[in-house]
C-alpha cells in the first residue's frame, strides 16, 4: 500500500540510477523525485513486479521509464523493454519523454509503433534493433504477426492505463502479448484507476505484485477549480464563448462526447473568431500530429477534442478544460479534467450540464469526493465589462510606458474642429471596444434566477420523476421519494388524490379518485347486510 513518507528530502542521486540518467534529469531541470517515482523506482530496480496507482500527471512515465533505461544494455541490439499504451498520442509522448530522459545514454534508441502511420518504417526501425518499443496493443500484434518484434530479449513488460486498454476493447490483444512475452520477464503495471478486468490481468500475469498507490482523498488534483453551469444545449457555444472572453489567457480543451459534436462546436468557435481546432478518431495520425504541434507551441488556442485524447495528451501548460458534454463515466471525467493543473501547477475545469445531467454530476462527485460549485453564467454587461478593462489596461500601459508612436497633427485637427479631448477620448475607445472580440447573444438563461445552492434530490416539486442514483444528498435533505425506494406505497392523504409535492414516481393506489370519494366504508362498519351487493367499479387513472 502507499507510504506516507515524506519524499521532500529524496533526491534522483539516491534512488540507485546510472550516472548518465542522474545527467539527463539534472539537464530536463528535475530536482527530486515525485512521490509515486520515490516509491516506485527503488522497487523496480529491485526486480519486482509493480501495481502502481497514482494520479493523472504526478509523473508516472518517468516512474517507469526511469526503471526500463536503467536495465537497457546499449551494446545489445535488441528490443529489451516493451511498453503498452491505449492510444497513438500517448504512445508518441511516452516515447518522447523516454527520449529525453535517456539524453545522456548513447547508443540507446526507442521506436514508437501504433496504427495509422506507415508500417514499413516501423519495420525498419525495429529490425536496426530498437531498445525500447512503445506501441498501441493492436499495431504491437501486427509485428509479431509479422515477426518483426521479437519478444526473446524482453525482460521488461510496462502497461500504461491498462484499464483504458481494457475499455477500448483490447483484452485479446494484451492476453496474447503478454502471452507471448519470455516467462522470467518484470510487469509493470500503471494506471490512475483500477478495475475488475485489470485485477484479472494482474493475477494471471504477474507474480506477486507489489502495489504502490499514492494515498489521496480525492482523484482530483487540489490545484484544480471545479465549477459546473446550468445551460441548455442550444445555449453552450454562447456561454463556452463568455467564459473565454473573460479568461485572461484562453488556452484550453473542449472535451466532447460524439465527433459529430466536435466538428460542430469547432466550426462554431471558428466562425466566431477564435483560432480552435480538433481531434477526433476519423482525424489521420498525420493531421492528429499536425493540430498537437501546433496546440503545443501556441498556434491553436483551443483544442476540441473526444475522450480519444483524454489520456493521450502530456502539455503542461493547459489553462482551462471544458466539459462540453458531461462525460457518462467518472473515470473519464478524471482524466479530462488531469490535462489541467498538472505538475503543481493551477488550473480551472468547467462543466456544462443541464436537466438530469445533475444526477450524473452527483455520481462524479461522489467517486472523486470533491464538490463542483454552481457557478452563474455571465451577462453580457460581464462580457463587456471585461473587454473594456482590457481596453483600458492597454491604454493606460501604453501611456504609462511610452510605448507608443504620437499623433499631435490629427488630435490638434480633432481640436480645432471643436471637439474635446473628453469626446476625443471617447470615441476612440469606442473603436477600440468594437474591435476587441465578438458580438455577444442573448440566451434564454439570462433571464433565469441564479439559485448558487439548488435542491438537486428532493421532492420540491418541478420534475416528472426523482433522481436517478441512490445516496442521501449532501446538503442533508431526506430523501422521500426517487433514487432509493419508497416510504410508504399508496395515498399518504388518504383522501382519493394524487399526491400533491411535485408527482415523482405515480405511488400504487388502492382506490381511484372516484371510487375512493364515493364508496370508501368509515371505520369500524361491518357489511351493510347486502351481501350479494356487487363492489363498485374502480376506475383506474388513463396513463
Amino acid at each position: 500500500m502507499g507510504k506516507d513518507t515524506d519524499t521532500m528530502d529524496t533526491k534522483f542521486t539516491d534512488l540507485g540510477l546510472r550516472a548518465e540518467l542522474i545527467e539527463g534529469i539534472h539537464r530536463l531541470g528535475f530536482e527530486s523525485p515525485s512521490p509515486i517515482q520515490a516509491e516506485t523506482i527503488p522497487t523496480a530496480l529491485s526486480g519486482k513486479d509493480i501495481v502502481g496507482l497514482s494520479q493523472t500527471g504526478s509523473g508516472k512515465t518517468a516512474a517507469f521509464g526511469l526503471p526500463a533505461l536503467n536495465m537497457i544494455d546499449v551494446d545489445l541490439k535488441q528490443t529489451q523493454v516493451l511498453v503498452l499504451c491505449p492510444t497513438r498520442e500517448l504512445a508518441v509522448q511516452v516515447c518522447e519523454e523516454i527520449n529525453r530522459l535517456a539524453s545522456a545514454l548513447k547508443g540507446f534508441t526507442s521506436v514508437p509503433v501504433y496504427g495509422g502511420a506507415p508500417i514499413d518504417r516501423q519495420m525498419r526501425a525495429l529490425r536496426k534493433g530498437a531498445h525500447i518499443v512503445v506501441g498501441t496493443p493492436g499495431r504491437v500484434m501486427d509485428h509479431l504477426r509479422r515477426k518483426t518484434l521479437r519478444t526473446d530479449a524482453i525482460s521488461l513488460c510496462i502497461l500504461d492505463e491498462a484499464d483504458r486498454m481494457l475499455d477500448m476493447g483490447f483484452r485479446e490483444d494484451m492476453e496474447v502479448i503478454l502471452g507471448d512475452m519470455p516467462e522470467n520477464r518484470q510487469t509493470l503495471f500503471f494506471s490512475a484507476t483500477m478495475n475488475r478486468g485489470v485485477e484479472g490481468l494482474i493475477r494471471t500475469f504477474s507474480k506477486n505484485p507489489q502495489e504502490i498507490s499514492i494515498e489521496r482523498k480525492a482523484l482530483t488534483v487540489d490545484t484544480i477549480e471545479q465549477t459546473y453551469y446550468e445551460v441548455r444545449n442550444r445555449s453552450k457555444i454562447e456561454v463556452l464563448c463568455r467564459l473565454l472572453d473573460l479568461e485572461i489567457n484562453p488556452r484550453g480543451i473542449v472535451f466532447c462526447n460524439t465527433k459529430q459534436m466536435v466538428e460542430d462546436a469547432t466550426e462554431a468557435l471558428s466562425a466566431r473568431g477564435y483560432v480552435a481546432d480538433r481531434i477526433h478518431g476519423d482525424i489521420t495520425q498525420a493531421n492528429r500530429e499536425r493540430v498537437i504541434k501546433r496546440f503545443k507551441d501556441g498556434s491553436v488556442e483551443l483544442l476540441v477534442a473526444t475522450d480519444v485524447a483524454a489520456r493521450g495528451l502530456d502539455i503542461d501548460d493547459v489553462d482551462i478544460v471544458f466539459n462540453y458534454d458531461l462525460p457518462h463515466d467518472p473515470e473519464d471525467y478524471v482524466h479530462r479534467v488531469g490535462r489541467t493543473g498538472r505538475a503543481g501547477r493551477s488550473g480551472k475545469s468547467v462543466t456544462f450540464v443541464y436537466g438530469r445531467d445533475i444526477y450524473r454530476l452527483e455520481a462524479i462527485e461522489r467517486y472523486t469526493r470533491q464538490v463542483v460549485k454552481r457557478m452563474p453564467i455571465p451577462s453580457l454587461e460581464d462580457v463587456e465589462g471585461r473587454k473594456a478593462d482590457k481596453v483600458f489596461n492597454q491604454v493606460r500601459s501604453s501611456l504609462e510606458t511610452g510605448a507608443f508612436k504620437r499623433h499631435d497633427d490629427l488630435v490638434d485637427r480633432l481640436l480645432d474642429a471643436g471637439h474635446t479631448p473628453t469626446d476625443i477620448a471617447s470615441a476612440l475607445f469606442d473603436l477600440l471596444g468594437n474591435d476587441e472580440g465578438r458580438e455577444g447573444e442573448k440566451i434564454a438563461e439570462d433571464n433565469e434566477a441564479f439559485n448558487p445552492n439548488p435542491q438537486r434530490k428532493g421532492s420540491q416539486g418541478g420534475g416528472k420523476k426523482g433522481g436517478g442514483y441512490k445516496g442521501g444528498y449532501k446538503g442533508g435533505h431526506k430523501k422521500k421519494h426517487g433514487g432509493g425506494s419508497y416510504q410508504k406505497r399508496g395515498n399518504d392523504s388518504g383522501d382519493g388524490k394524487w399526491n400533491e409535492g411535485g408527482k415523482h414516481k405515480r405511488p400504487f393506489k388502492t382506490k381511484s379518485k372516484i371510487a375512493g370519494a364515493k364508496f370508501k366504508k368509515p371505520a369500524g362498519s361491518e357489511h351493510s347486510g347486502s351481501g350479494d351487493k356487487k363492489p363498485a367499479r374502480r376506475f383506474k387513472r388513463p396513463d
